[in-house]
């Protein structure tokens, strides 16, 4: 394990059956309340890649997406739960660990060949990355990868996403 995995791993609090029983819930506001290794896991994820625009999946791929696109000098696209973007959207549905959901992009949060990296947080079923790779190609953009914070590799979400290059920082 490198030695950010390790500072990572230490900075990720378990939460037992949260938001429902039977599921464990990784909380990353530890390593949000880090400096160091927030700073350090912004500029892994922002070097990975040279990109046009950096997507960040609702909520908490927000607060990674955000500081990465800022870092590797690119734009910032929210992909948002259906219903919370004021113009005209694109929408994918999917199912996950424990229910369903549709997601949203505005239809021109894209140029014709935008080079696209998808942020987010954690990588489980895969069914959000998988939607959010979808979504970001039919609005006409190239998806050169996505990257994670932590894969929990035994939910096999990187089976949803074969032939997407996944980058993912700690697999637990």
């Amino acid at each position: 394990m490198s030695d950010l995995s390790s500072l990572i791993c230490d900075r990720i609090r378990d939460v037992p059956d949260y938001p429902q029983p039977g599921v464990m819930f990784k909380d990353i506001t530890p390593l949000l309340a880090d400096p160091a290794v927030f700073t350090a896991v912004v500029d892994e994820l922002a070097g990975a890649y040279d990109v046009d625009k950096i997507v960040g999946i609702e909520a908490r791929g927000f607060i990674l997406a955000a500081p990465v696109a800022y870092r590797a000098g690119a734009g910032f696209v929210p992909i948002r739960k259906k219903g919370k973007l004021p113009s005209e959207t694109l929408e994918e549905s999917y199912d996950l660990e424990y229910g369903s959901a549709t997601i949203e992009v505005h239809r021109d949060a894209f140029t014709e060949g935008d080079r696209v990296l998808i942020v987010d947080d954690v990588l489980a079923t895969g069914g959000t990355a998988e939607a959010t790779v979808e979504l970001v190609r039919r609005a006409g953009a190239e998806v050169v990868g996505v990257a994670v914070l932590m894969e929990l590799a035994f939910l096999k979400g990187r089976e949803r996403l074969a032939g997407v290059d996944l980058r993912s920082l700690v697999i637990v």
